[in-house]
């Protein structure tokens, strides 16, 4: 009886749920979101009136676009953070992907039972807290932390280096962070290669250069396009990072939509900043699409 069942519903099983699943809990959260965003603001609990409400006299949606005003009329607060989440999002990439592609091509040069070691070694900073590892690190960048003393011990410095609360410490962490994340979808990209048409290109008198950019870097591009993504993505709406590493200076909009949630309790105007948030993440993805159709075409 549950084979017929499944022989016959299986394929929409495997279809529809991972559709509830993101419909649960992606979906109807950003729906929420959006509906806080287009609230005002009240001292009550929950501290907003709902623009979307289902009632007695049905249903009703009375938009309130005072936070989205509001955003706009005191842009300069908020437009230094984001410029600022975009900045050290895109170099932490930059960062992520100069470290991560030797990573990967050395990964995926090596042979079959190595790979597998390789692999694991890259995936263990995911099986410890990225708390943890974030406190491991101020101890070294700290004044009075590993590196400093170990300088001052060598004489190579007379005075300790501020490396805290820098955007040295910020790209540090976002390595440490998402570097994994740049490895694995370059990694599949190289593993895929064929070692022929790099020997063929040597034959032919190709220098390692010119192999690197008309065959190697073309053929990886998915993998470097997917990886981008991957870092890009979260570290525009890091938190942790830049509240534990970073200082003034290094502001991004993860720690004000903070400070409007718990803080000023503003909640339908942290709403309408990460709407605001998630439009500049859609961006790249959008592009990459857009990328990915004309290779095709």
């Amino acid at each position: 009886m549950m084979r017929i069942f499944f022989q016959k519903y299986g394929f929409l099983l495997v279809i529809w749920l991972p559709v509830g699943w993101l419909s649960l809990f992606f979906m109807l959260p950003l729906i929420e979101m959006i509906n806080v965003s287009f609230s005002e603001a009240r001292r009550a609990v929950p501290p907003y009136n709902p623009a979307f409400q289902i009632g007695e006299k049905g249903i009703s949606f009375q938009p309130v676009f005072d936070n989205y005003l509001l955003i706009y009329d005191y842009w300069g607060d908020y437009l230094w953070p984001a410029v600022n989440s975009i900045r050290l999002a895109f170099f932490s990439t930059v960062w992520c992907l100069f470290f991560a592609y030797p990573m990967a091509w050395w990964i995926a040069r090596s042979k079959k039972p190595l790979q597998h070691i390789l692999l694991v070694l890259v995936l263990m900073p995911f099986w410890t807290s990225s708390l943890l590892r974030m406190y491991a690190l101020i101890g070294l960048l700290n004044p009075n932390g590993v590196i400093n003393d170990f300088l001052l011990w060598a004489g190579i410095i007379v005075t300790p280096i501020q490396m805290m609360q820098t955007d040295f410490s910020i790209y540090s962490g976002m390595l440490l962070t998402y570097l994994p994340l740049m490895i694995l979808p370059l990694y599949a990209s190289l593993v895929r290669l064929d070692n022929a048409l790099l020997e063929a290109a040597a034959d032919l008198g190709a220098k390692n250069w010119e192999i690197f950019r008309t065959i190697i870097l073309p053929l990886s591009l998915p993998g470097v396009i997917a990886g981008c993504l991957l870092v890009f993505i979260p570290a525009v709406g890091e938190f942790v990072i830049p509240a534990l590493l970073g200082g003034p200076e290094q502001l991004m909009l993860g720690k004000v939509i903070w400070t409007e949630f718990f803080r000023n309790r503003d909640w339908p105007v942290a709403a309408a900043i990460a709407i605001i948030l998630i439009a500049i993440i859609i961006l790249p993805v959008v592009y990459a699409r857009y990328q990915d159709k004309e290779g095709l075409s």
